[in-house]
């Protein structure tokens, strides 16, 4: 199963909450909430993110913008 672009996944592997950006190859694109470099990862190692997991995520990223981490 590819994951449609701009859909929420659980990177399986990492750990990490990521946006599909892409497919290339036998890879899927992600990339962090918020923006950041992007990571490739088998398709079999993603699912769909949970509610939870997307709100952690935009939360760390808030959080993260706030002490002046990220732009």
């Amino acid at each position: 199963m590819k994951p449609s672009i701009g859909s929420y996944v659980y990177d399986t592997l990492s750990g990490r909450i990521g946006v599909v950006m892409g497919h290339e190859g036998p890879y899927v694109q992600l990339r962090p909430h918020g923006g950041g470099r992007e990571w490739d990862v088998a398709p079999a190692s993603v699912r769909p993110a949970t509610p939870s997991e997307r709100l952690r995520a935009a939360t760390a990223y808030a959080n993260a913008r706030s002490r002046g981490e990220v732009p």
